[in-house]
């Protein structure tokens, strides 16, 4: 069984969003052991300067890279990234579930997103869409996206 961690940089506080990655959490233990792992998001005044994000956002790289296991492929959710049909990710968790790293880390980053860095060292980017969701919906979409793979992968009428 594949391992997969998501990790994320910010705590999830609505109600509605945390029922919904538990319900995925509970679909998804049939197909992954999956981890997901909350960061603290770097405290930032008002209107911070390019200079005050770009150090957050390598606090929060630091703070992320301490959470990866070692041999993994990192996929970095990022607006740069490819998009990807639900079929494409699901042939590429079929290539992961045979790859040799052990395991997959998603990682999904705050209001700013992820340090320049931590994105160049990821193994893909991938993007969920061109237009701009709050974080803590994108680790809602992206447990969906992981699910809907898994039963596309064992040929389930679940896609349709």
């Amino acid at each position: 069984m594949m391992d997969v961690q998501i990790i994320c940089v910010g705590k999830l506080k609505e109600k509605f969003y945390a029922d919904a990655v538990a319900e995925y959490r509970k679909r998804l233990g049939a197909y992954c052991k999956l981890q997901i792992t909350e960061l603290a998001e770097e405290r930032l005044p008002q209107n911070p300067s390019q200079a005050q994000i770009d150090a957050a956002l390598q606090k929060e790289a630091a703070a992320i890279r301490g959470k990866l296991p070692p041999n993994s492929s990192i996929i970095a959710l990022c607006v740069e990234g490819k998009l990807r049909s639900s079929e494409e990710l699901a042939e590429l968790v079929e290539t992961w579930t045979h790859n040799a790293a052990k395991h997959l880390v998603f990682l999904i980053g705050g209001s700013y997103g992820l340090d320049g860095a931590l994105k160049s060292e990821a193994w893909a980017r991938l993007s969920m869409s061109p237009m701009t969701f709050p974080h803590h919906l994108a680790r809602v979409m992206l447990l969906e996206q992981l699910y809907r793979a898994f039963k596309i992968n064992e040929g389930s009428s679940y896609h349709k």
